[in-house]
């Protein structure tokens, strides 16, 4: 929880208390976290130098299947270790796990140790990106603040007793579109309850939970924090969601869209930039009229300048596009507004404390370290290149704005995009583009050859 505990005092808390194991996790490029549980000894034998962790975490898909396109790691490379290295300062307790103690890990290159806040990072570790991303920042003078909030169903059952054919029929957790429904929210007290109060203790408290318009939707806002704590509280929501969900006999999904019928799930990112120091919201200007500074609007434009060129960071998956429609409460075209939601890009100017930008295109499906890092590092160049604001902000309905363009319609679309633009590459790093466009040329790919049931339905008799 980024708590600043010294390593001895660490160790000494863990052996008075006998712990008898830990549990270590990363996140792999789809935001999955990959781990074990290891034994105290071990643990305390490997906390200074880094332990060996099999690299195919990187090589295969959210479903294990292995790339056969990839070049970091595969076949060609007999899946080597690479060095994982515990970042001890995301110390938490996994209340409903015994308050068994668990850790993060980063990836350093080539075997080298390295301690979790330095050393050579791996190029293709996602939470490793993210802290480049803020450091790059840090050199610049800012401290950048986040935070996620995320849309998501639930479903009465649980995932492991679920067949291909039965996922089809599962039923939600309530009935009815009820978005800020005290009624819902009692009716499934228990687990609501449970949601806030076990996950403040694991380290991820949130600032709001509420029913969201949909069948069983609840959305929660993860209080803010800096960068990498409030990416590493995205991530541990998600999972940490899913575990308590389990205990309750509910498979929460966030996935971006569920039926077309049904709006889809977000996961917007919040975020401003401070003083070094953490004094004072460099985004807040009182002599301004909007309240927005000089700085907040080259961001913005960072922002809508690279967006086009970035997005399966922000929409990594096939199904991440069926949200991005018109009339769904999620953004199709290049455009930023003060206060709307219809837009790409929604500023919120208020106080000092508060002014902030919310990047709306951002799906719940979304690894929130590429998240974080995207949004960042596209609104650092903006402030770098001194970008301004071309066009006024969006008044009324941002999908009928087309003015700047419009977002790329599917995940090859957007993917080929980011392959081929150099913009890509100068924010994140050859190696990493290189890698992440690869796996999301595969999971197009995966789709590509997959008969639907829409197919079936429409071709099965009449074609």
């Amino acid at each position: 929880m980024h708590n600043q505990i010294s390593l001895p005092e660490l160790l000494q808390e863990l052996a008075d208390q006998d712990t008898e194991k830990v549990k270590l996790a990363i996140a792999d490029v789809d935001g999955v976290l990959r781990g074990k549980l290891m034994s105290f000894e071990k643990f305390r034998s490997v906390v200074e130098k880094g332990f060996g962790f099999c690299d195919v975490v990187f090589g295969w898909d959210a479903v294990d299947q292995a790339y056969d396109n990839g070049r970091f790691t595969g076949w060609h490379t007999g899946y080597p270790d690479a060095m994982a290295v515990v970042d001890v300062q995301t110390f938490r307790r996994v209340p409903w796990e015994n308050g068994l103690p668990f850790f993060l890990a980063d990836f350093s290159k080539g075997g080298k140790v390295a301690d979790a806040m330095g050393g050579e990072a791996l190029p293709v570790c996602p939470r490793s990106l993210l802290k480049k991303i803020i450091d790059q920042a840090a050199g610049e003078g800012f401290k950048a603040m986040c935070s996620q909030e995320f849309e998501w169903f639930n479903f009465l059952g649980k995932g492991n007793e679920q067949t291909a054919a039965s996922l089809r029929e599962l039923q939600p957790i309530s009935t009815g579109m009820f978005g800020y429904s005290i009624l819902r929210a009692s009716q499934g007290s228990a687990f609501f309850h449970d949601l806030f109060h076990l996950l403040k203790q694991f380290g991820v408290p949130l600032e709001g939970l509420h029913t969201e318009t949909g069948p069983g939707v609840l959305e929660a806002a993860i209080l803010y924090a800096d960068a990498l704590e409030a990416a590493d509280r995205a991530v541990l929501f998600k999972t940490g969601v899913k575990e308590i969900a389990h205990r309750h006999g509910i498979l929460p999904t966030f996935m971006a869209k569920i039926r077309e019928d049904l709006p889809g799930c977000s996961g917007h990112v919040h975020q401003s930039l401070w003083s070094a120091d953490g004094s004072r919201n460099l985004f807040y200007d009182a002599e301004r009229t909007t309240g927005m500074s000089s700085l907040m609007e080259s961001y913005i434009a960072g922002q809508l300048r690279c967006l086009p060129f970035i997005l399966p960071l922000y929409a990594p998956t096939v199904n991440s596009y069926k949200r991005l429609v018109e009339g769904a409460w999620a953004p199709t075209t290049l455009t930023w507004g003060i206060d709307n939601r219809t837009t790409a890009l929604r500023a919120l100017p208020g106080g000092a404390s508060s002014t902030r930008l919310e990047t709306r295109v951002v799906g719940s499906d979304s690894n929130p370290y590429l998240a974080m890092a995207g949004c960042l590092a596209s609104g650092l160049y903006g402030i770098r290149k001194g970008l301004k604001l071309t066009t006024p902000p969006t008044q009324g309905s941002g999908y009928e704005d087309k003015e700047q363009g419009v977002l790329p319609r599917n995940l090859w679309e957007a993917t080929q995009a980011m392959k081929h633009s150099p913009l890509a590459a100068e924010l994140f790093g050859a190696e990493f583009t290189d890698h992440f466009t690869r796996t999301r040329e595969w999971e197009w790919r995966q789709f590509s050859k997959s008969v639907t049931d829409w197919e079936w339905q429409r071709y099965l008799e009449i074609i």
